[in-house]
């Protein structure tokens, strides 16, 4: 893997976090991050939509007609969500009546519709691909990181599975989205403690 395609897919995991610096994803991150499954199921699928998404925008990008561009985005991504959405109704019915719209909602993130216009129309499928996997990653790592803190200190389980003493009670703060928030900022706050990169005034 050369330096430029080892920057596409590394930068998005720290310094280029889709969530924590691009302010991008913030409401899946807050809905579907309660429990660590739907999470974890959640990150799977904007993984394969941002992946599959960025390389067929880039395949098509010299054939798609400047003012129409965002429609075709738009077409391309709604499909891949859609098949998704179906799978996930197939073979994980229960997880996918959890996550309920959010699925569904992936469509108008702005972390897919905004690499596919930034980067997958403007660069070739392999590096589109890797583009799209690494703002997936990146993605994915906040949401089990807040998956796994919500769902610890909030109801005492992982994955479903009891961890903490059956005697916790369970903070209620983490069930609900302000306890998303408090994690997301806690993790702002130590990435730009550690990385010393600040927004400036």
């Amino acid at each position: 893997m050369d330096k430029k395609t080892k920057a596409i897919v590394f930068d998005p995991l720290s310094d280029n976090n889709p969530i924590t610096v691009q302010m991008l994803g913030i409401c899946s991150a807050l809905a579907v991050t309660a429990q660590l499954n739907t999470a974890f199921i959640m990150s799977i699928a904007v993984i394969v939509v941002l992946c599959a998404s960025n390389t067929i925008i880039s395949m098509m990008r010299h054939h798609i007609p400047p003012k129409i561009r965002m429609i075709v985005e738009m077409v391309v991504i709604a499909s891949l969500v859609i098949t998704v959405d179906q799978v996930l109704k197939a073979y994980a019915f229960e997880a996918s009546k959890q996550l309920s719209v959010f699925v569904g909602l992936i469509i108008t993130n702005c972390i897919v519709m905004g690499r596919a216009e930034a980067f997958a129309m403007q660069n070739p499928p392999r590096q589109a691909f890797m583009d799209g996997l690494g703002n997936g990653l990146g993605y994915s790592a906040i949401l089990i990181i807040v998956g796994t803190f919500r769902e610890l200190i909030g109801a005492g389980t992982l994955f479903g599975a009891r961890v903490l003493p059956e005697s916790y009670a369970g903070n209620g703060l983490m069930v609900i989205a302000p306890g998303a928030f408090i994690i997301i900022g806690l993790i702002i706050w130590l990435q730009r403690t550690l990385t010393g990169k600040y927004e400036e005034a």
